[in-house]
């Protein structure tokens, strides 16, 4: 096969019916939408239709929805506006095993002075929600950013048990909801965070274009300044063919979402089974009870993952090692670290992602390559089972 790419939570291909959707707006309607003529007008109703159908994807007011350019914008304008609006005592409770767009701008206002918490994970990958409340206590302004899904791991937090345990503690909530796009249903009437962010090219719209979701009231202040766009809290020109593909790839997801769930979960535990069978010192990591129906990571004990990476690129297999933002750097996952998935196995940690543009021939193709590629490399590697092997530090 030329290509089996099981690479989606780092980016989706392009659904057909978006490429589509967009067309008009590389052509004859480039008008700018915030020009006062009726050109501009004629492209603005597309915007605002878009908006609208965004909205209903995650069932908020379309005034609720900031258009962005990725998730990592949105992640940063949450957290950044967040202490600007709550001021330098501004506590910021996190987990240890987000996206660097959380990880990271969290850690820069700790080396600013404010209060820092990260909370760690159990060896499922889950939250301990015990721990959310005493880095709660004591009040005092706050705001508590958790991802909803892990982009690693697949694993699942109870988003909607953290948000009202942050509510009570009359703390700001900021979600990275990247990875449930057009996998779970996202309800923001039922799930009481402030602000939510999302990428497009997470399912089926292009790169390049994002969500911000603020909920009414929220005092956030604007974040990207230089115009009047969106509501006046994100200077710059609209991205006109981005927002509409991204209101279609919306539209396409909640039509697909129960049956595709469905469908892409019975191949990703078919390739789970058939991978642990023929692949001795294999394991899954994070819970396998509540994680996304795409999400595989799988470790393969005593060899690296890069070296299986690269031996499953040569035969035509796209996988990854974990999140392609943190893509180039040697050392191993911090999420799968957190796990405390022991040394033997943490360097040979492996990410499959699934959409509905698999198929079972795919991951035929995939149980008859693997097995080969990890017996190959565990044939050149200096350890194996039983082998005395350092202590990480």
């Amino acid at each position: 096969m030329d290509t089996v790419y099981f690479d989606n939570n780092a980016t989706t291909m392009v659904a057909p019916e978006v490429r589509e959707a967009m067309m008009p707006f590389f052509g004859d309607l480039y008008g700018n939408p915030s020009s006062m003529h009726a050109f501009g007008g004629r492209v603005a109703k597309y915007v605002n239709e878009a908006r609208e159908r965004v909205a209903e994807f995650i069932h908020a007011d379309p005034s609720e929805i900031v258009f962005t350019s990725c998730a990592t914008e949105s992640d940063n304008t949450a957290i950044h506006g967040a202490a600007e609006a709550l001021g330098p005592s501004m506590k910021v409770v996190t987990t240890k095993v987000e996206h660097p767009a959380v990880l990271g701008p969290c850690r820069r206002l700790k080396r600013m002075g404010h209060p820092e918490v990260e909370l760690p994970v159990d060896n499922g990958g889950n939250l301990d929600l015990d721990a959310l409340r005493e880095a709660l206590k004591g009040g005092g302004p706050a705001l508590v950013s958790a991802m909803w899904a892990n982009n690693e791991t697949g694993v699942v937090f109870p988003i909607k048990e953290i948000a009202e345990i942050a509510k009570e503690a009359g703390a700001l909530v900021h979600t990275d909801a990247v990875q449930v796009a057009g996998k779970i249903p996202v309800d923001v009437r039922e799930i009481p965070v402030d602000m939510l962010s999302m990428s497009g090219h997470k399912f089926h719209a292009p790169k390049g274009i994002g969500i911000f979701y603020i909920r009414k009231g929220t005092r956030l202040p604007t974040y990207m300044i230089g115009g009047h766009q969106e509501h006046g809290r994100r200077g710059g020109t609209e991205n006109v063919p981005y927002i509409v593909g991204l209101a279609k790839a919306a539209e396409l997801a909640t039509a697909a979402m129960a049956g595709e769930a469905e469908k892409v979960r019975a191949m990703r535990d078919r390739l789970e089974q058939g991978l642990l069978a023929t692949c001795p010192d294999a394991r899954i990591n994070g819970d396998p009870a509540h994680r996304l129906p795409n999400t595989s990571n799988m470790s393969f004990e005593y060899i690296e993952g890069e070296a299986i990476i690269y031996h499953m690129s040569d035969a035509g297999i796209c996988a990854s090692t974990g999140s392609a933002c943190a893509a180039g750097s040697l050392e191993p996952s911090h999420v799968i670290r957190a796990l405390g998935v022991p040394f033997t196995a943490l360097h040979g940690s492996i990410r499959f992602s699934l959409s509905r543009y698999n198929t079972e021939r795919e991951v035929d193709y995939v149980l008859e390559q693997m097995p080969k590629i990890v017996k190959k490399l565990r044939a050149l590697s200096p350890f194996s089972k039983g082998d005395t092997l350092p202590v990480e530090i």
